[in-house]
């Protein structure tokens, strides 16, 4: 690749140049990095905190060419007379996000799209997610960068975010052990990680100015919680802080968050960069230990003149410049590895496919519509996003990738036939809109398109012609935006769809199946009793209409669950009122007055039924829980909790066990349960059992007690709770502790800015 070769140019000419004056000048990874940052310059030190982006390629205009890697979404800046390589940065989370096509390369540079977080967490498997992110980082390796700006794990608190997507769950337990996976899975390629956004980056809407204002205990128990087990069970290389105000600060400028917390009080030893263009104080971001600010702009005249003026010290220069140079001495770059630029796609994309079949959730099977038995030859395949299938969301969660099939194509591939009249004109209808959209906006045309209405007359004309009937439903979100509350439900055109073929086939004894290529959870209450049976697909990358077939045939047995709950309409969400903020159409202030109750917190502890609870997902085989077993009676330090698990039913498959714990509610008001530890069994055959060991620590008993900024368990009986779902609880045991124990002391910081009144049940008042 040009650019790649011209850096390569540049940097033999700097070693040239410099060989002399290197012998005496210290060198990065051959002398300490505190003499290192003692020889450079002024200017060098305000440059090393500055990125260089898609924006400011000639920013500082001398030196060379920053391009080094096209569609990365930014660099650290070098210093060659000091050994100091450039880093390499580019966005994630759902694969590698570079141009496919590279200056002076022949072939194409395409990535592969893994599936997308929320798939990722419905597998609730970390071995899959660590499996996944060592592909991920072998693509990240060998195409030439150093760190991939992921995972992101901000919580699902609404699901009109834009870019839950990109996020895990509702549950900071299954968001922090998704993203350590994650992360430990990409490092072990030898390049970093950046998780993000740091913190209660939970709106789209005027993201770059909202405040969120979110409760100590709220933060600590939700928003902070996935980060920490991020950073201590995954220790990512980097952190990227949000973009948002969070009780006043910009979380970037925060130095209660991004010093007390992450550092003091975690233990992270890592780098801290901005989030691109955030903030609005470069000398508040260096003191509050943001460490390098991306993309770099016009912060290098405010932090010279900020250090001339003597209001920010050198100091703190220094220090986050320490941070900086130690990820860059753990870099591919630095460390001389050259990219091969011919990572093993195939290899990858069969992975992609195995985690696809694995997130995907059955809904609804009703009379054992699914799997598709052998009589099924002709498949009427109704729904634009059939034919033109959602890989994953747009933004900067986008990938480049070769192919992605369709429904249509993976039906074919294994040997279906369609019904050639409606596929003939779903395709016209597809490439129609294609063709007339502006060239920038193709990619995603189809899915933001209204769904193409269809006469019933038309739709009875299929059923001679097909054995069953299935129909794709899909919704499309990401940066930047947030969705609106009518894309939360079916439109008119969707739900006639639905509703004219169930009765079309349905009269004639042949079954519906619809499939829902989905970014989060959409209301599936007032029409979901109309199919024989549901399959939510999310959006699961390039390979996930290949395992959409998989599951339909009955090749893989269906092992996901919800990792989000799917409320019954819109209106029951806890932060429906109040989303996104206030006033609404350009809020300033996003107010949680939910606190601690998002998602099944808050359905199960206020009564609020839901269409499909947290945790909840079907199989073509069943299971049996037995032999509960507590390590003791009375908690001590920690408690061991064995479960065994028992496959009867006739076909293989894999059972996700999830132990939720409903504590003492003396003290503070606390949630009905909480999710405290979950494991994924391996493949069962028909009567084989495996039993699974959970361990709970102090932590795990405890909630956060703001007025003394502790966490403490209170004394009394704790209920275990094993089962399916959050509502499908097999077997119990109960432990109690003696006496109330004080596990953890934290700084009494991120006070909310304004007084809020969050919720409290009733019963608990």
């Amino acid at each position: 690749m040009k650019k790649f070769n011209l850096s390569i140019g540049v940097w033999l000419i700097s070693a040239s140049l410099f060989a002399q004056v290197s012998q005496t000048l210290p060198q990065l990874g051959k002398d300490s990095i505190k003499k290192v940052i003692a020889a450079m310059t002024l200017q060098e030190k305000v440059d090393m905190v500055m990125g260089l982006g898609d924006r400011t390629w000639k920013n500082p205009d001398k030196g060379p060419n920053t391009v080094l890697l096209d569609g990365a979404a930014g660099r650290t800046y070098d210093i060659p007379r000091l050994g100091i390589t450039p880093a390499v940065l580019t966005d994630g989370p759902a694969g590698l996000r570079i141009e496919p096509k590279q200056e002076g390369q022949s072939h194409p540079f395409y990535c592969t799209a893994f599936p997308t977080a929320t798939v990722m967490a419905s597998t609730w498997n970390t071995a899959m997610e660590e499996k996944v992110g060592e592909a991920m980082g072998n693509e990240v390796l060998e195409y030439g960068s150093d760190v991939l700006l992921a995972p992101a794990l901000n919580i699902q608190r609404n699901p009109l975010c834009g870019r839950n997507f990109e996020y895990f769950s509702e549950d900071p337990l299954i968001a922090g052990k998704m993203a350590a996976a994650l992360v430990r899975g990409i490092q072990s390629n030898g390049v970093g990680t950046s998780i993000k956004h740091f913190d209660a980056n939970n709106i789209e809407t005027d993201r770059t100015t909202v405040n969120a204002v979110v409760s100590q205990r709220a933060l600590h128990e939700i928003y902070l919680k996935g980060f920490e087990i991020a950073v201590k069970e995954g220790n990512p290389w980097t952190v990227m802080s949000s973009y948002n105000r969070l009780n006043g600060f910009y979380t970037s400028q925060n130095h209660d968050l991004l010093t007390t917390i992450l550092r003091k009080e975690w233990g992270y030893k890592g780098m801290v960069m901005s989030d691109w263009w955030g903030g609005d104080d470069p000398v508040a971001q260096m003191k509050a230990g943001n460490d390098l600010l991306e993309p770099g702009d016009t912060q290098r005249s405010v932090l010279m003149k900020a250090v001339e003026d003597k209001t920010l010290s050198e100091k703190t220069l220094d220090r986050n410049i320490a941070s900086i140079l130690q990820l860059i001495e753990k870099t591919p770059r630095f460390k001389g590895f050259m990219p091969t630029y011919q990572p093993d796609l195939a290899a990858h994309a069969a992975i992609a496919r195995e985690a696809a079949t694995e997130g995907m959730v059955l809904l609804k099977n009703d009379n054992d519509a699914l799997p598709f038995t052998k009589k099924i030859k002709h498949v009427a395949l109704f729904g634009k996003t059939s034919y033109h299938f959602m890989v994953g969301g747009t933004g900067s969660g986008e990938v480049n990738y070769d192919h992605a099939a369709s429904v249509d194509n993976a039906l074919l591939a294994d040997h279906y036939k369609l019904v050639p009249a409606l596929s003939d004109l779903y395709k016209q209808f597809v490439d129609s809109i294609t063709n007339n959209a502006k060239k920038q906006d193709q990619k995603f045309a189809v899915d933001f398109a209204p769904e193409l209405p269809l006469s019933p007359s038309f739709i009875d004309a299929q059923v001679k012609n097909s054995d069953i009937a299935v129909i794709t439903i899909g919704r499309q979100a990401g940066e930047g935006a947030d969705r609106t509350v009518e894309s939360f439900s079916l439109s008119t055109n969707e739900k006639a769809l639905i509703h004219d073929v169930c009765q079309a086939y349905h009269a004639a004894k042949k079954k519906v199946i619809v499939v829902l290529n989905i970014g989060g959870p959409i209301e599936t209450a007032d029409w979901r009793n109309e199919p024989d049976a549901i399959m939510l697909a999310w959006q699961p990358g390039q390979q996930g209409a290949y395992a959409l077939t998989d599951l339909l045939k009955g090749i893989v047995d269906p092992s996901g669950r919800l990792a989000v709950s799917f409320p019954m309409k819109y209106t029951d969400v806890p932060s429906a009122s109040t989303f996104p903020g206030e006033p609404k159409n350009k809020p300033v202030n996003a107010f949680y007055n939910e606190g601690i109750y998002v998602g099944y917190r808050y359905y199960e502890t206020f009564h609020v039924p839901t269409a499909y609870p947290f945790g909840y997902g079907l199989s073509y085989t069943k299971f049996r829980y037995s032999d509960l077993a507590l390590s003791d009676s009375v908690f001590n330090k920690n408690i061991t909790v064995t479960v065994k698990v028992t496959n009867i039913g006739k076909v293989a498959g894999k059972e996700v066990v999830e132990l939720y714990l409903d504590a003492p509610k003396k003290q503070i008001n606390k949630p009905l349960q909480e999710l405290k530890a979950f494991a994924k069994t391996h493949l069962l055959k028909p009567n084989e059992s495996q039993t699974l060991t959970f361990t709970l620590n102090p932590m795990d008993l405890a909630s956060f007690w703001s007025g003394i900024s502790s966490w403490v368990a209170d004394q009394g009986s704790y209920q275990i709770r094993v089962g399916a779902s959050s509502e499908d609880i097999r077997t119990k045991a109960t432990f109690t502790l003696p006496h109330p124990l004080i596990v953890e002391k934290d700084h009494d910081v991120l006070y909310p800015n304004f007084l809020l009144h969050t919720l409290t049940p009733k019963e608990q008042e």
